[in-house]
């Protein structure tokens, strides 16, 4: 007899929880156990003893665990989470209505004996921390749970499932909402990747961006004549000012002048090449080339003038303590529309 548990089976017949058998004409029994995950998630995760009951009675037993984890104790739930320096948290793969919000706000989560660790921020990525970020509260590990307590946010707790091996799902039934994180050790991360995947963040991490450097080669044009711009992280879309004050005052005296849509896009064919528009209503949407030389520093570099602008960052936003709603962004669900374009500027 061959005994497994496939949880997809399981939703296929209705969800039910039964045992299903098949004898073939040599002898051999097939047994399924059909297991509703939905009920699974009420009850957390079912411990070994019960799969370990249909193998005593077998001379041949395969036990096949499918979308699921069956962890016995806290002991081996802290030794799964531990077992990765990182976990990167997929936001377009949430599934659910509600949000965690520190969950929204983070890129990465690192869970090391107790401490919980984040990167929140892009500025800083890969150096912060040694590459885990800051402290942000810390963790115990239950039966197929942990509970998280945020410096911040409070009490949270999950439920624990694997997708597969580097995946696993956080399962928060109070908001019915589940993050998959997917995990990768350190020497091994893609710091840089992440970096420019998440690139629209980057512009609001700073509270404003000051023009340092125009180029002498290019045309005149009407973006000659700013000098500040900033990037408000709006849900569902991007807001941005921008200010002719002379540079170099205090950030609080900046009058903005105007306001107006921007979007950050994708370049087909060239994952680490991102474009800018920047919608004026008096001279259309201004298209640029966005490059970032280093996490304090954009370059908007504008084709149709030839024009390259340096800008650089004032008022760093570190994305942690904030209680009052001020200092808080949170990541949204979404892809970045992709333009069909060429670098237009020499390297």
């Amino acid at each position: 007899m061959i005994c497994f548990y496939d949880s997809k089976i399981a939703k296929k017949e209705g969800g039910l929880n039964y045992l299903k058998s098949i004898t073939y004409k040599n002898g051999m029994e097939l047994v399924y156990y059909l297991v509703n995950t939905r009920i699974m998630r009420a009850i957390k995760l079912l411990p070994i003893w019960v799969f370990l009951g249909f193998a005593v009675s077998s001379c041949y037993t395969e036990v096949i665990i499918d979308d699921e984890i069956i962890v016995e104790s806290p002991r081996n739930t802290a030794a799964m989470l531990e077992s990765y320096d990182l976990w990167y948290i997929d936001i377009n793969a949430t599934t659910g209505n509600g949000d965690v919000p520190f969950l929204q706000q983070a890129f990465t989560l690192t869970f090391d004996r107790g401490v919980l660790w984040a990167n929140n921020n892009l500025v800083g990525l890969g150096k912060t921390g040694n590459g885990l970020g800051i402290t942000v509260g810390y963790y115990s590990p239950l039966n197929g749970a942990v509970e998280v307590d945020h410096d911040v946010d409070g009490l949270w707790l999950f439920e624990i499932f694997v997708v597969n091996g580097n995946i696993i799902e956080l399962y928060h039934s109070g908001t019915n909402t589940s993050y998959f994180l997917q995990g990768y050790q350190r020497n091994s991360f893609d710091y840089d990747q992440v970096f420019y995947d998440n690139i629209q963040y980057f512009l609001q991490e700073y509270t404003l961006w000051e023009k340092v450097f125009t180029s002498e080669a290019g045309a005149l044009n009407d973006f000659d004549e700013e000098t500040y711009l900033q990037f408000l992280p709006i849900s569902g879309g991007g807001i941005f000012r921008s200010s002719i004050d002379p540079a170099g005052i205090p950030i609080s005296q900046v009058q903005w002048d105007y306001e107006g849509e921007y979007q950050v896009f994708d370049v087909r064919h060239d994952p680490t090449f991102k474009t800018l528009t920047l919608d004026y209503d008096f001279m259309g949407n201004d298209y640029f080339e966005l490059y970032v030389p280093n996490d304090n520093t954009i370059e908007l570099y504008h084709p149709d003038s030839g024009t390259l602008y340096e800008f650089k960052g004032r008022g760093f936003q570190q994305y942690l303590k904030s209680v009052n709603g001020a200092n808080t962004r949170k990541r949204i669900k979404q892809q970045l529309p992709v333009m069909d374009v060429k670098r237009k500027r020499q390297l």
